[in-house]
């Protein structure tokens, strides 16, 4: 008797651990979000060897161990992860408050599972070499959402994008791409539409994969450069105006969100090395993608070049300034920090 009860146990514990984890999602034409969702539970280790059933079948649902995209309903606890229902308008700020209130487009399934484990997600795909902080985990993690979740939850959810001014951005298209794998109307509707889902999925994958590492490899350095211009601006300038950066690099976006994040007044120009003996001196924008600028360049000088624009602004090894007053250059640090200064100091 002991024996038998022995191998009973046994045998639960073997069927146990040789059980499969199941993904619920519906079938039929997929779209970009629960393909992106799936994808992102396969990166975790819970959900790295689970079956994707893709089923309408609410008993088969049942057996699923998450649901995302189908089912009715929306229970994080429970683990199913719909967004359809009349009352559900969740979004990563409702969610995640600590995050702010910026982040108010509805979510679709993808914005759901991001909004529950993204930051498990981002840590399983993360390149090696770059460790990431506590602190630099949640920058990321907001960029990554706002370069690729949202407009995915926005576009799933039928959200306008502008009434005025753009709501959100279509940084990818990543949701056309992904339509454009199911069968065509007038195709042969042999084809198997689960094979496409999983073609959807390596599509997914690659542009999730990509912009996860870009924040972490490229996006984030650029950044701490930023900040820590920022932190030392007043070692360049009284004023603490002008930021100094020792090479050409995107700087603007980080500018902008770091400058609310420290309480920092409106920064007007930055200089950086373009190449040897070779720097600029560039006025800052009212806004990352505007060609209007806080304050230009010393109007004088506008679309005068070489000696005579040195002669005019009594700054040696002058190069150019641009006709719109945007941008100049100097043959030296010193030169661009006077121009620098001398625009500052202008009327």
């Amino acid at each position: 008797m002991y024996k038998l009860v022995e191998i009973r146990i046994k045998r639960r514990r073997v069927s146990n651990v040789l059980r499969i984890m199941k993904i619920g999602t519906h079938d039929g034409v997929f779209h970009c979000d629960e393909v992106l969702a799936c994808f992102m539970l396969k990166c975790l280790p819970e959900f790295k060897d689970a079956a994707i059933v893709r089923t309408r079948d609410m008993e088969k649902l049942k057996e699923c161990d998450i649901v995302v995209d189908v089912g009715a309903e929306f229970d994080h606890e429970k683990k199913r992860y719909d967004h359809h229902q009349r009352e559900f308008s969740e979004t990563l700020s409702s969610l995640r408050p600590e995050l702010g209130d910026k982040y108010r487009i509805k979510l679709s399934s993808a914005g759901l599972i991001y909004a529950f484990y993204g930051e498990k997600v981002i840590q399983a795909v993360a390149p090696k070499d770059h460790p990431l902080t506590t602190d630099n985990l949640t920058v990321v993690y907001k960029k990554v959402y706002e370069n690729l979740v949202e407009e995915l939850d926005a576009i799933d959810n039928g959200v306008p994008m502008t009434d005025t001014e753009p709501r959100y951005k279509i940084r990818t298209h990543l949701s056309a791409r992904v339509h454009r794998l199911n069968p065509e109307w007038n195709s042969d509707q042999t084809i198997n539409v689960d094979e496409s889902f999983m073609k959807a999925v390596a599509l997914v994958s690659e542009e999730f994969l990509y912009m996860v590492n870009y924040a972490i490899s490229v996006w984030l350095p650029a950044r701490d450069y930023v900040k820590s211009a920022l932190e030392e601006r007043y070692q360049v300038h009284r004023s603490g105006r002008i930021l100094e950066f020792k090479e050409r690099f995107p700087w603007k976006e980080h500018l902008f969100d770091l400058e609310q994040e420290m309480g920092v007044n409106e920064v007007n120009y930055v200089i950086f090395k373009d190449k040897p003996k070779s720097w600029r001196v560039q006025a800052v924008p009212v806004s990352p993608t505007s060609f209007i600028t806080r304050k230009p360049l010393h109007k004088k000088w506008w679309g005068v070049r070489d000696e005579l624009l040195s002669e005019i602004a009594g700054i040696s090894d002058c190069i150019f300034c641009h006709s719109t007053g945007f941008i100049g250059g100097n043959a030296s640090r010193e030169g661009a920090l006077a121009m620098a200064i001398a625009s500052l100091q202008a009327e």
